[in-house]
């Protein structure tokens, strides 16, 4: 019998996920943003996800990176597949009370990770999470067509999960690290980063949204296409009709004030 998640009352220290398929001046620059903007002791560990198809390129700046660093930089070698298998074990890894999930390759602004450290910082027990949305529209580089699409489907389940969020599918957060722990994971593809914000929805856990920019990534090339976007209603609608106590790892216990065990009623 595993222990039920109790909601953090305080942020300690941060883990930050850096998965890396073929970036490599954007992963250092990722890395030495954070290091400038965040003291040094907030920062537990980066966490640096590769696999079999992580490009020679790359893992010689990872390698650099991790003899700059030393035990700052945690490698690991990702077993299960695609995005969601990389970030899904990186959770299980992460020692910082929060944990921050991020792209290597600046889609993200890696200039944001310390406003998101100082809104966890008052707001412990909940989500913080990045809106491209909040503020107009901030994105550059994204087609039109997707762009429409994409705020569509920001209209459609912010109605269906009752949220006043605007952006609900960037993947740019920092989650109290025992609730990740607790959540059963099932995606593995992109749809699993939207699976991150509509599970805790589903469990009740507060989130709050900061501005942030969305801009093309200027090396390699994307692991996702177009079509598997659709991924994300299948995922969405599952997650909202579903049993509380399905959603979890550990055991349901009764609700989320810091302090108390996360409430899996039905």
């Amino acid at each position: 019998m595993t222990k039920p998640y109790i909601p953090p009352t305080r942020l300690e220290s941060v883990s930050i996920i850096l998965p890396v398929i073929n970036e490599t001046v954007s992963l250092r620059k990722t890395v030495e943003t954070i290091l400038h903007d965040v003291k040094r002791e907030q920062i537990q560990e980066f966490i640096i996800v590769f696999c079999k198809h992580t490009t020679p390129e790359a893992m010689t700046v990872i390698a650099q990176l991790q003899k700059e660093l030393g035990s700052l930089v945690v490698l690991h070698v990702q077993k299960m597949p695609f995005v969601g298998g990389a970030v899904g074990e990186a959770f299980n890894l992460a020692r910082g009370s929060h944990v921050i999930m991020m792209a290597s390759d600046l889609e993200t602004d890696p200039k944001d990770v310390a406003v998101l450290i100082a809104e966890a910082a008052k707001n412990p027990a909940a989500i913080i999470t990045a809106s491209r949305w909040q503020t107009g529209v901030q994105f550059h580089g994204y087609s039109k067509i997707k762009l429409v699409c994409n705020w569509m489907f920001q209209r459609i389940f912010s109605v269906l999960y009752a949220t006043r969020l605007s952006d609900l599918t960037f993947a740019y957060r920092i989650f109290p690290t025992k609730l990740v722990q607790a959540i059963r994971w099932e995606d593995f593809r992109h749809s699993f980063l939207f699976e991150t914000l509509v599970k805790p929805l589903r469990l009740g856990v507060p989130v709050i949204e900061i501005p942030s920019t969305w801009r093309a990534r200027t090396e390699g090339v994307s692991q996702n296409t177009f079509f598997r976007n659709f991924e994300y209603f299948k995922i969405g609608l599952r997650t909202r009709f579903a049993s509380k106590q399905t959603l979890l790892v550990h055991e349901p216990a009764s609700n989320l004030r810091p302090g108390k065990e996360l409430d899996a009623k039905t």
